[in-house]
């Protein structure tokens, strides 16, 4: 299919004209979800699609379009559509196509051709060994909300007329379910997932067993005393604020005036003991890839070195714009132009288990879950403000459980505040990976 989809681009190349640029995008895409509920298939989707997108730049300006085919004569038609588009563009001295950086890809193996031999009767049986497995895990588990398996298989290639000429093979799949937990007084939910290149690394106990304990615990939570207390982010919620801490670190953000921590390069910006990267090269990252949105090779990038910034994200065009280098990170589906942002996120791991961060916090918080943190952070001012719920640390143990709370402060200040970093480094179906940590000084709101 890669084969294809180059030939495919390749031919819309030659008809490009000596005035103008060209860049191609095309892909080819399989997922599969199924969602199981009481033991019966709730669910069941099966899609395939693929698309081409053609980007053309004239005098400083940029037209786009987009089909969902390969067929060679619709193809043509959408040149002429992108041609057309372009000349109603506003003219932007720095739009132009990626050129060649003579940086090679790291060669990753991100497809397991199991994931594609993998049965429909043999995914649609995890899900249902998984919402099993849940349902007997404790007697206190009342019911299962959803289990599901979910995977995906992409190829996809990039041509320009500048001479790049890339493509990829990746796939990837993991189950989830949510839980619901009941003692006859309070109810309580819980999730927990798995991920993985081939369904047979989907771990069910593990998955499993995260959702049954997550809403076990938290039964008879109330809520905790308000004050500035010390604070241990479960993996899961420390990758949803990296998610939103990475956003901060994107060459957009800079040129919109909207970093928070633009023009200080060099300096501290964080505890020395967090070290946070964007290595879409660790075939590990579920989001791991060989090449970037604009086929230049992705590669590792460190963000805050040792407490220190270290640098920042870029494109093509915020490279230009802001007279630096792309740093391989653009970001794009085939129908868009191409964006700027982190590919597979994680902070390097520290060497102490979260019984052991929780053992020396002595009092504090263990935060399980958090909500409406996307709406709840200003990303201009850094300022936050979530509900949270997990558990209260007493003496070095977990204690009782906490819910309806607030947890506040501003990105800057977390960053400044860790001071500990756990080992539990945890794969996710997301940007980010996540590990536990402990941040100090976070305003609890509770009763």
């Amino acid at each position: 299919m890669e084969e294809k989809l180059l030939t495919t681009a390749d031919k819309i190349i030659a008809l490009g004209r000596e005035d103008e640029q060209i860049e191609i995008v095309a892909v080819h895409e399989q997922e599969t979800e199924i969602r199981v509920y009481e033991g019966e298939i709730e669910s069941f989707t099966a899609s395939e699609s693929q698309g081409v997108g053609i980007r053309v730049i004239q005098d400083g300006r940029q037209g786009m379009a987009y089909a969902g085919t390969l067929d060679d004569q619709i193809l043509k038609e959408t040149l002429i559509e992108a041609r057309d588009n372009s000349t109603f563009g506003t003219y932007d001295e720095f739009v132009a196509i990626a050129e060649p950086d003579g940086v090679q890809p790291v060669p990753l193996n991100l497809y397991n051709p199991k994931l594609s031999q993998f049965s429909t009767e043999d995914k649609i049986a995890l899900a249902k060994e998984l919402e099993k497995y849940i349902r007997s895990s404790d007697e206190r588990i009342v019911g299962v909300e959803s289990t599901e398996y979910v995977d995906s298989v992409s190829a996809s290639a990039i041509v320009t007329s500048s001479g790049i000429r890339r493509s990829s093979y990746e796939g990837g799949c993991y189950v989830a379910a949510s839980s619901l937990a009941s003692d006859g007084k309070d109810m309580q939910t819980g999730f927990g997932f798995s991920v993985g290149r081939n369904p047979e690394l989907l771990d069910i106990e593990k998955a499993g067993s995260q959702a049954s304990e997550r809403a076990t615990r938290l039964l008879g939570a109330k809520k905790a005393q308000s004050g500035r207390q010390t604070v241990i982010l479960d993996p899961y919620v420390t990758a949803q604020f990296l998610g939103i801490i990475g956003s901060t670190f994107s060459g957009e953000s800079l040129l919109k005036g909207r970093s928070l921590f633009a023009d200080r390069e060099g300096e501290q910006i964080a505890s020395k003991m967090l070290t946070l990267v964007d290595d879409p090269t660790d075939p590990e990252a579920f989001t791991a890839t060989e090449v970037d949105g604009e086929g230049l090779a992705s590669r590792k990038n460190i963000l805050i070195n040792k407490g220190f910034l270290e640098g920042f994200l870029h494109n093509s065009y915020t490279a230009r714009a802001l007279k630096t280098i792309s740093t391989g990170s653009a970001v794009r589906s085939y129908n868009s132009s191409p964006g700027v942002g982190a590919l597979a996120l994680s902070l390097v791991p520290g060497s102490e288990t979260q019984e052991q961060l929780i053992e020396g916090v002595g009092n504090g918080i263990l935060i399980q879950g958090v909500a409406g943190l996307h709406s709840g952070v200003n990303p201009i001012s850094g300022d936050f403000s979530a509900g949270a719920e997990g558990l209260q640390i007493r003496n070095g143990k977990l204690a009782e459980p906490v819910r309806e709370i607030t947890i506040a402060s501003t990105l800057q200040r977390m960053l400044l505040e860790v001071q500990g970093v756990g080992n539990d480094l945890e794969r996710l179906p997301m940007r980010s990976s996540g590990v536990s940590l402990v941040v100090g000084d976070v305003t609890v709101s509770g009763v």
